[in-house]
């Protein structure tokens, strides 16, 4: 049984275009396309700034939504998607990449600040609160002395390409966790402590 409203309303943050689409900046997109690949979603359309896909699971419809304008406008298309649906800050779940928690690693939260993640900053401010649900894919720091943005825009290949989709493949079996479970009980199952800053 669920914990919170149903997230009728998946968000994967990323920026679009080529140039991007194997990049660790493009995590949420990478685990809305895992998703909609284990969901057999075939069809996408361009609307409202998004590219969209439907699916219904567990007798109703959710929503897979990948902003197409840059990250730091991802607010932008997500507003536009929920006040269309008539959807609040309690029925959208955000998957977004972090720089602060080891590679592969999940967190799960409810509401916090935007830990410098232009994506968040964008939706907080469109929908006027942070309360709203997210899932970080952990990205890790740049080694040595790398800049941050040429880390997580670097294009990945080989084994850095094949451990990122592996792990952008179990960030998806949390979403569907998450869906049939509820945001707490994905917490407790995928790490000890809330992260509820």
């Amino acid at each position: 049984m669920n914990d919170a409203p149903f997230y009728r309303i998946i968000i994967g943050l990323g920026n679009p275009g080529d140039e991007y689409a194997r990049t660790r900046h493009n995590a949420g997109f990478a685990v809305v396309d895992h998703l909609a690949d284990d969901w057999n979603v075939r069809y996408w359309k361009k609307h409202l700034g998004a590219e969209i896909a439907s699916h219904v699971h567990r007798g109703q419809e959710i929503v897979l939504v990948k902003p197409q304008s840059f990250m730091n406008t991802s607010g932008g298309p997500v507003s536009k998607i929920m006040d269309e649906r008539g959807a609040g800050p309690a029925d959208i779940l955000v998957i977004h990449d972090d720089l602060d928690i080891p590679f592969g690693s999940v967190r799960l939260k409810r509401g916090g600040g935007s830990g410098g993640h232009n994506g968040l900053k964008s939706i907080t401010d469109k929908l006027g609160t942070p309360s709203f649900a997210r899932i970080k894919f952990g990205i890790g720091r740049p080694p040595g002395r790398m800049n941050t943005a040429d880390f997580v825009l670097a294009q990945l290949r080989g084994a850095d390409l094949e451990e990122f989709d592996a792990a952008a493949v179990t960030v998806a079996e949390v979403v569907r966790f998450t869906l049939d479970n509820g945001l707490d009980a994905a917490m407790q199952n995928y790490h000890t402590t809330k992260d509820q800053d």
